[in-house]
């Protein structure tokens, strides 16, 4: 009896091995086979020095100082006229919100739909006390061991400029557009892009202009970051997760410390309560959606285990969830993310506050809409406070994620087949965009929006992001400005068929 039982359990181990290793064979790889274009020829060094000069600009925005570094940015738009004296003699320049620009290249076919290339002019500051902390002074544009270095190198002069190059070497070899270009560049991104983005996506709608696609900054090709992948891999932004931050008050009667009320009713305690319920509770993931899309694209590619659990998401998904929800980046792909960040109550050590109040920020999946976290929270705030006595509002600039753009389009297919004759062997999938972008305000211009920035980057170079020894490579830097230029020859000459 226990024999047969013992085949009987080998027989199933065989056969589930049989079914995973056969489910595994299907999923054969979904990247285009395209070959790799001549190298465009680029000077290195011109191009980089030329890029050290737009770091060199100290163009920080702020939210409430509209004018703030205006010399700076007003600096940016004559070095960019000087050294793009060809781009700036055929395209029309206006200056959108006093500080941000739109630039339009005509097109030869008025019923063809126009195309946009997006970039920012803002940075953000360096924070205090870490200047000594740099490899180079932060705003040297310094070149470097084979990098341009400083604040705004990756994000995101090193897009605007490398457009700027690509479209200067296309109109002196005398290319002409089919369709109508246009490059926008807001100089508060940073900060909303209400100023900029938001004004010239708004621009664009009163003059009746339907967009094919948007290119903005976002996602890269990143190398040994994603495990299982030996490939770099470039994920192309195919939808922007919403931004909601809501305040929450509590009051309580206020009085002297030595005489407390009632366990768990003092304004601090009921804050409290209703935090903890609302960050354990926090709203479920799943890896649905743009993630489902992304690892079934990448799953092919990937080795040994790896390549196995995401080709059976069937009986792995709670495994390989578990495992994405332990990293915050991996985490926050999966699910509206539940951030606490600010707290405020009490002003003296002996008296009871009778308001404390606080700050929960989220971001949210498509899918998930401001108006259903609102309901969600006050429901757990009153479960979690037995009390219905609270205020809760959501803070200016609120917004649900964006639309998903289709994977299955043409617009997609040409990004896609872009990258992978510019970067031969890197690996193309759909990815989300954590985080905010001007491109948000184009919803309503545009069906096909993605956000990608043609940079290399590996773990090390992730904290680099608007922390310390920001830095490209001139090489890379080279590659960004070829990939536009492919883009634009393809893109932009006839309709994508």
């Amino acid at each position: 009896m226990l024999k047969k039982l013992l085949f009987g359990l080998l027989g199933v181990l065989l056969l589930l091995a049989a079914v995973l290793a056969v489910n595994t064979a299907r999923q054969g790889s979904r990247q285009l086979d395209v070959p790799a274009v001549a190298v465009l020829p680029v000077d290195e060094a011109a191009v980089a020095a030329r890029l050290g000069e737009a770091v060199r600009l100290r163009t920080i925005s702020s939210r409430d100082d509209a004018a703030l570094h205006a010399d700076q940015f007003q600096q940016l738009h004559a070095l960019l006229q000087t050294r793009f004296p060809q781009a700036h003699a055929v395209l029309q320049r206006e200056v959108v919100g006093d500080l941000s620009l739109l630039y339009t290249w005509p097109g030869s076919n008025p019923q063809a739909q126009a195309i946009l290339l997006m970039a920012h002019q803002d940075v953000v500051p360096v924070a205090p006390g870490t200047e000594k902390d740099w490899a180079v002074e932060p705003f040297s544009g310094q070149i470097k061991d084979g990098f341009v270095w400083g604040r705004g190198a990756w994000d995101d002069k090193g897009n605007l400029m490398s457009q700027m190059e690509a479209v200067e070497m296309l109109v002196a070899s005398g290319f002409k557009p089919e369709r109508t270009v246009y490059l926008a560049y807001g100089a508060d991104e940073e900060v909303g892009g209400l100023r900029g983005a938001a004004r010239i996506a708004a621009l664009l709608k009163e003059r009746k202009v339907r967009l094919d696609f948007v290119l903005d900054e976002g996602l890269l090709i990143t190398d040994g970051i994603m495990p299982g992948l030996s490939k770099p891999a470039a994920l192309i932004g195919v939808a922007e997760k919403g931004y909601l931050s809501v305040v929450l008050k509590m009051g309580a009667t206020p009085g002297h410390s030595s005489m407390p009320p009632p366990r768990g009713t003092s304004a601090i305690a009921m804050l409290s309560a209703a935090l903890k319920r609302v960050d354990d509770e926090q709203l479920p993931g799943g890896i649905r959606g743009v993630a489902g899309d992304m690892f079934a694209t990448v799953a092919p590619e990937m080795g040994g285990f790896s390549r196995v659990a995401l080709s059976n998401l069937w009986l792995f998904g709670p495994v390989v969830q578990k495992q994405l929800e332990a990293g915050a980046s991996t985490n926050a792909m999966l699910r509206t993310t539940t951030a606490l960040t600010m707290v405020n109550a009490g002003n003296k050590d002996n008296v009871l506050p009778g308001r404390a109040e606080a700050t929960v920020n989220f971001r949210l999946l498509p899918g998930d809409t401001k108006v259903q976290i609102m309901e969600r929270m006050k429901t757990q705030v009153a479960q979690a406070t037995g009390s219905d006595t609270f205020e809760l509002f959501a803070l200016p600039g609120a917004v649900d994620a964006s639309k998903v753009a289709p994977t299955d389009s043409a617009q997609y297919a040409l990004l896609n087949r872009t990258i992978r004759e510019v970067f031969p062997g890197t690996l193309v999938a759909p990815g989300l965009m954590i985080g905010g972008t001007d491109s948000m305000h184009f919803g309503e211009v545009s069906d096909h929006i993605f956000k990608f920035s043609p940079v290399r980057a590996k773990s090390e170079d992730l904290p680099r992001f608007h922390g310390t020894n920001e830095r490209i490579s001139t090489g890379n830097y080279a590659e960004a400005i070829r990939f536009y230029h492919r883009l634009l020859t393809q893109g932009a000459q006839a309709p994508i068929p």
